[in-house]
């Protein structure tokens, strides 16, 4: 990772895959430059279906939230057209592995970034180089903040404690994705994980954004 590190670095994980992640990823880097806070995003490694457009794919989306070029969010090399997890995506293209030290060293950040995002793959815990995934990730570089997101339908609360339980004391918000606040189901969940667990729950990228700036 290069020396220009912003100010706030942020990994954006979730409890499993189509979470969310890179919908609120995109829409917290639009309502930080709506308040003034320079950002860019980073996808170290994206796998796809090859029948997927290039405009919905995650360096696609949040690129265009950073207004950064996808190339610049995820290296072209790392751009893996194989709906897999992305070691088993090169595997099946016949590309050579990499490791988690392989996608740290080629994160690059313009200097004077205020807030970098770094999206992970799948959940906290799915594959992400041949050696590590996420978690490994969050090792190596130390970031600022974790964002966790989850689905808020049932079955939150033990997905939400796995994953914030498996990355130990760092700081963590907790984001319910698609929350419905008229769902009592999904209130009370909210409820338990701020009341119970203590956890930082956040349901709208514009609340967070509020905080930070």
């Amino acid at each position: 990772m290069s020396a220009a590190r912003p100010d706030r670095l942020v990994v954006v994980t979730g409890t499993g895959t189509d979470v969310g992640k890179t919908w609120w990823s995109a829409f917290l880097a639009r309502a930080l430059r709506a308040r003034g806070i320079t950002v860019a995003a980073r996808k170290p490694v994206q796998s796809y279906s090859p029948a997927d457009p290039v405009a919905a794919l995650d360096a696609s989306v949040l690129g265009g939230a950073t207004g950064e070029r996808p190339e610049v969010v995820c290296p072209t090399h790392r751009w893996l057209a194989e709906p897999l997890a992305p070691p088993m995506a090169a595997a099946a293209l016949g590309l050579p592995p990499f490791t988690i030290a392989d996608l740290v060293g080629e994160l690059t950040w313009p200097p004077g970034t205020d807030v970098g995002l770094i999206e992970g793959a799948g959940g906290l815990r799915s594959p992400l180089a041949g050696d590590g995934d996420t978690h490994t990730l969050i090792e190596a570089v130390d970031p600022d903040d974790v964002l966790v997101v989850s689905d808020p339908a049932l079955g939150v609360i033990h997905g939400v404690r796995l994953v914030v339980g498996a990355l130990g004391c760092r700081r963590v918000t907790v984001v319910l994705n698609r929350f419905d606040a008229d769902d009592p189901q999904q209130l009370a969940s909210r409820e338990w994980l701020v009341a119970h667990d203590g956890f930082t729950v956040v349901t709208a990228p514009e609340g967070l954004a509020a905080n930070w700036a």
